[in-house]
């Protein structure tokens, strides 16, 4: 079986099969649903009620064309952070809302930079970073939580 740093070695050097983007983008999509679905239907066990679903992704150290992502279910809604997409699931509905993401630090610094140059299709993205900066997805997140405004305890 190959290690995860030879394949990483052997997929540096070599020419892509496809230079669809498309098609990259898909076969991306495809193994990210199937990881987020699998997270949920092994959850949905096990918390009674709505729950989250955190995606951290992290860009190895040693091989920065190796990129994993880590979905992590939780009951109360996370603090935000860079590298970083929340799911809340909604257990009557057997529905996943998307509540944000944030990309990593250089980027968001980058975009934040050069918000007036960002492509329309990456506007939503901006608006998730804007938001992270002036603390609108920390109060998204402590209102989730039933938490106070202005500290870590749970309103009365």
């Amino acid at each position: 079986m190959e290690t995860v740093g030879s394949a990483s070695s052997r997929l540096f050097t070599k020419i892509p099969d496809s230079r669809d983007p498309i098609e990259l983008e898909r076969e991306m999509h495809k193994e990210f649903d199937e990881n987020m679905w699998g997270c949920v239907d092994t959850n949905k066990k096990i918390f009674p009620k709505d729950f989250y679903v955190v995606v951290i992704t992290k860009k190895e150290k040693l091989m920065q064309n190796v990129i994993r992502n880590y979905f992590i279910a939780r009951e109360s809604c996370p603090t935000p952070e860079w590298d970083q997409s929340v799911y809340k699931y909604i257990k009557n509905d057997d529905a996943l809302d998307f509540l944000w993401t944030v990309p990593d630090k250089q980027t968001c610094e980058l975009m934040l930079i050069n918000k007036f140059e960002v492509p329309v299709e990456e506007h939503m993205l901006l608006s998730f970073v804007q938001k992270f900066y002036r603390g609108d997805l920390l109060k998204v997140a402590k209102r989730m939580n039933n938490e106070r405004k202005d500290s870590p305890l749970l309103a009365a």
